[in-house]
């Protein structure tokens, strides 16, 4: 499955290969302040499995032991790399040219929620990260 997608300026381009995994709507404090959203959409894909075709993200270190990558122009949120996990790399599903090709499957990060954020899913809800095996 080839998906692609890039930032909202159009500066910054990538596709991503293979089948995508972890799809989930994450509710932790960093991806809300990094979105300025109450929830952000991820999925997993290989690192090697990610390329950039138009431009070169920013990096920043948003916390220890994970770096986020975004649009230096527009801000567009991009990926999420955690160094516990160097294989993988997590993508934006609000960045994908059409978000409907991958679907969350659940909640992460559950616990840390906006109160006022009321869900009508049915999707498995985790407090935290849950261990997933790649």
């Amino acid at each position: 499955m080839g998906l692609a997608g890039g930032c909202m300026c159009g500066a910054v381009r990538y596709e991503a290969d293979g089948e995508p995994f972890h799809p989930t709507l994450c509710h932790c404090r960093d991806c809300r302040r990094a979105s300025g959203a109450p929830a952000l959409a991820w999925f997993s894909v290989r690192r090697d499995a990610l390329r950039w075709v138009q431009g070169t993200p920013a990096l920043r270190r948003s916390s220890p032991g994970a770096e986020r990558q975004f649009c230096a122009a527009c801000g567009t949120q991009l990926t999420w790399r955690g160094d516990a996990v160097p294989d993988e790399v997590d993508v934006t599903v609000g960045s994908l040219d059409d978000p409907e090709a991958v679907v969350p499957l659940d909640h992460t990060f559950f616990s840390q929620r906006v109160r006022w954020l009321h869900l009508g899913d049915t999707w498995a809800r985790y407090p935290c990260l849950p261990e997933r095996p790649a």
